[in-house]
């Protein structure tokens, strides 16, 4: 269960910048980077939380 809504999110995620780069593709760009920032820093208190 955990998997499916782990694959939805990043699905959904994934149509969200997408739609966004297709509208303008700089704010599209900006936008994932902003997102692999914040992906970043959950795995990382993720990965701090289990020690």
């Amino acid at each position: 269960m955990v998997i499916l809504l782990s694959v939805l999110e990043v699905l959904f995620v994934l149509a969200v910048v997408v739609g966004v780069g297709m509208w303008s593709v700089p704010a599209g760009l900006i936008l994932a980077g902003l997102l692999g920032v914040v992906a970043t820093e959950r795995e990382q208190a993720r990965r701090k939380g289990t020690r």
